[in-house]
């Protein structure tokens, strides 16, 4: 076997992952899958890449150099791609993205057009993946979440700007569930219920999930990891799961929306870009078509309204 750049990317994500099982997921491959692709790279290679750690997978002395060459091909190729890119007339700007609410609204934004320029939006399950495209080329700008205090690492000549400094994370859960009737919930209530994880796990979601659960006593049964969010909300309205959900989320049959009491998991979103591939006009209008986009679904659910008008704070430089 020879190796191929899906070989390099799959060492370089575990790397990043910091185990099998995280690494799958950002592939969208299974664990077994992996562990077999990887046992064929050490083949090639000639030994083990990877030892278990006590926080994961971590690199040995030859994984450390293989990673470090297949990072540098990596590299070179995504600049391959975006200097060719460059050279192309009326290249669009490209801008990735993680699933979050003002993405609906986002692309219907006139100042995208941006004098005219073409706009390509890309969806990422990794926040990771983001930063790391957005530091080879391969993206122009990003727009991520960040929860609780967990802060994504950008790459070297990437700008940021926070756009949401602050939202409580609230609860989705069926419409004919018991807590449903309640204005807030508190956490310590749902200490039985099965959980959807949420798709992006390296922004802090999970992590902060977890932490608030044993703060509140418990460890929480994350049973669902889904991205499509029909099938997402049909297992929450048939009472099969409850999840994390952003304040601005809109309505959806069968379920509903309610503040946690004492907002235990707090999320951010951010632009970020780079300073090569955007000018300082382009990034302000991106910065004010996500900003509008957010604050059109503040007035989605009362209770998210009612926390926004309280806290001038956290709202984006709009004037």
């Amino acid at each position: 076997m020879q190796l191929e750049l899906r070989h390099l990317q799959a060492v370089c994500r575990i790397a990043e992952a910091g185990s099998l099982g995280a690494a799958a997921r950002r592939l969208g491959v299974s664990q077994p899958a992996l562990s077999a692709q990887l046992r064929r790279i050490e083949a090639v290679t000639g030994g083990e890449l990877f030892v278990r750690g006590r926080n994961g997978v971590e690199p040995t002395a030859l994984g450390q150099f293989v990673l470090t060459k297949a990072r540098r091909v990596l590299s070179e190729m995504d600049a391959l791609g975006a200097e060719a890119r460059a050279l192309a007339p009326g290249a669009p700007l490209r801008l990735g993205c993680i699933l979050l609410v003002l993405l609906d609204g986002l692309l219907a934004q006139t100042d995208l057009a941006m004098s005219g320029r073409e706009i390509t939006v890309d969806l990422e399950d990794s926040v990771t993946a983001l930063a790391r495209m957005l530091g080879a080329g391969r993206y122009d700008a990003i727009v991520y979440g960040e929860v609780n205090e967990h802060e994504v690492p950008l790459p070297e000549g990437a700008l940021a700007r926070t756009l949401i400094a602050k939202e409580p994370f609230c609860i989705r859960l069926s419409a004919q569930h018991p807590l449903a009737a309640l204005e807030h919930i508190d956490l310590t209530d749902l200490a039985d219920e099965p959980w959807m994880t949420l798709v992006e796990d390296d922004d802090g979601g999970p992590e902060a999930l977890v932490a608030a659960c044993a703060k509140a006593g418990f460890s929480p049964l994350l049973r669902y990891r889904i991205t499509d969010r029909k099938l997402h909300y049909d297992l929450i309205a048939a009472g099969r799961a409850v999840s994390l959900s952003q304040p601005t989320a809109p309505a959806a049959a069968g379920t509903v929306l309610r503040p946690l009491a004492g907002d235990p998991v707090t999320g951010r979103i951010r632009l970020a870009w780079n300073r090569a591939a955007l000018s300082a006009r382009q990034a302000e209008l991106l910065y004010r078509a996500a900003a509008r986009s957010y604050v059109a679904d503040v007035g989605n659910n009362a209770f998210h309204q009612a926390w926004w008008d309280a806290h001038p704070e956290v709202h984006p430089a709009l004037d």
